[in-house]
């Protein structure tokens, strides 16, 4: 791709793997120069502040998406949107 990418995960994300995706990722995208690939701590496949991670918890957490992952979102759409 050459176009800019944003590509985060979870740490606690048990359906797609920071620690087997990232590198993967990482590789695929090395010759863009505009690729962010960021793992967000403590929140799981649906970006939510998570205990465990397990799909079965996403019911019981309240918070529909995490902030601090909302932030970078919305830090990275705008710096490339100015």
């Amino acid at each position: 791709l050459k176009i800019p990418v944003l590509a985060l995960t979870g740490e606690k994300d048990l359906q797609v793997a920071a620690r087997d995706n990232l590198p993967v990722m990482k590789a695929a995208l090395a010759g863009n120069p505009d690729a962010t690939l960021r793992e967000l701590p403590g929140l799981n496949h649906l970006f939510q502040t998570a205990g465990t991670g397990a799909p079965s918890e996403y019911g019981d957490i309240e918070e529909t998406f995490a902030p601090s992952a909302l932030k970078i979102v919305t830090d990275w759409v705008s710096e490339r949107t100015r």
